[in-house]
């Protein structure tokens, strides 16, 4: 006779709370995470805010990455800033280039940059924001781009929850 061991159900919720408890700790953890990867040319401004706010905000079991087809230096400067005015550290961000593991590995890649320089990506589900480059701008202007950046991921955000397609 055999024994075989019972496994207790477990709900979706008490799933997505182990899924967020391993995620920080482990690659086992991270690659059990659902990603959101935000892309723009020098992923120095639009998608490090939307990464950013993605993170604060995200649901449970879900994580942004961003990433740029020509990485700049540093975070630019004024991004910075703007996300220290609405209580986000991101100066020790780091650019990234993007790469075909970051494309695989994302769920969803979200394009935030417009124009004839943004990439082509390959990944499940590809949405476009076209949203304006910050970076010559005034602070008034960047705040204005910031704050449709951060609306825009809120929505998102808002589909994942309901488990609907963005």
């Amino acid at each position: 006779m055999y024994f075989i061991p019972t496994i207790p159900a477990i709900s979706n919720w008490e799933t997505s709370q182990i899924l967020y408890a391993v995620s920080g700790h482990s690659a086992i953890g991270t690659l059990l995470m659902r990603h959101v990867l935000f892309v723009c040319v020098e992923n120095s401004f639009r998608s490090q805010v939307a990464e950013a706010y993605f993170n604060r905000y995200a649901p449970v079991g879900w994580k942004a990455i961003s990433a740029g087809t020509r990485p700049a230096e540093n975070v630019h400067p004024m991004a910075v800033e703007l996300m220290k005015e609405d209580g986000l550290e991101i100066s020790k961000q780091k650019t990234k280039p993007l790469n075909r593991e970051l494309q695989d590995l994302a769920e969803i890649a979200v394009i935030v940059c417009s124009g004839s320089s943004c990439p082509v990506i390959h990944s499940r589900k590809v949405l476009k924001w076209d949203i304006p480059d910050p970076s010559s701008m005034s602070i008034d202007e960047a705040r204005k781009i910031r704050d449709e950046l951060k609306i825009r991921v809120l929505q998102l955000i808002n589909h994942l929850n309901k488990n609907q397609s963005p």
